[in-house]
């Protein structure tokens, strides 16, 4: 895992991307705002980090391909949170997602208080669903610190501990050029 300050310009851009999109468009689990600056800054931070051009919104859902490097299609997925990151917190994947041609996925965590993103590590799809466990939609998911949700569709969980982890955007880079 390795941590990474978000500069405000990359803020400011998601902000202004979400008063311009939508990005929740499935009917189901889309995420409300909060979430989608969420998922929007972790990607956004990611795609900078790989010298990426960033999301635009102008073509819809992306399907699961937030930008495609060494001939890979990566998502990055990114969880909200208010405290630093631990090896046995976990990621949700939304189960919608799991049909989506999508190669990587690169879990990220920002903390909301600090604006820092915490890359916590990678998986292939195939990783993902060996490594995960499954929760159907509906299903009361109880937290670290005894508060709960019930799961807006089926959920797919993995921990930081289950992620192929890296100390660096090199490594990562270099993970997946293998």
């Amino acid at each position: 895992m390795f941590d990474i300050k978000i500069p405000s310009e990359i803020i400011l851009y998601c902000k202004n991307l979400l008063r311009k999109h939508n990005f929740g468009n499935r009917g189901v689990a889309d995420g409300n705002y909060e979430e989608q600056l969420t998922g929007l800054i972790g990607q956004c931070m990611v795609q900078k980090l790989f010298d990426q051009p960033l999301i635009t919104g102008a073509h819809g859902s992306d399907q699961g391909e937030d930008f495609r490097f060494a001939n890979k299609v990566i998502d990055v997925k990114t969880m909200g949170r208010t405290t630093a990151v631990r090896d046995y917190y976990v990621n949700n994947f939304i189960g919608l997602q799991k049909d989506f041609q999508t190669d990587v996925y690169i879990f990220c965590s920002l903390n909301k208080k600090t604006n820092i993103l915490t890359l916590c590590g990678w998986v292939t799809k195939k990783q993902l669903f060996e490594r995960t466990q499954f929760f159907p939609k509906e299903t009361k998911r109880y937290r670290s610190d005894g508060t709960f949700f019930r799961t807006k569709a089926d959920l797919y969980e993995i921990k930081n501990s289950d992620l192929n982890q890296v100390n660096s955007i090199d490594e990562l880079k270099s993970a997946l050029l293998k």
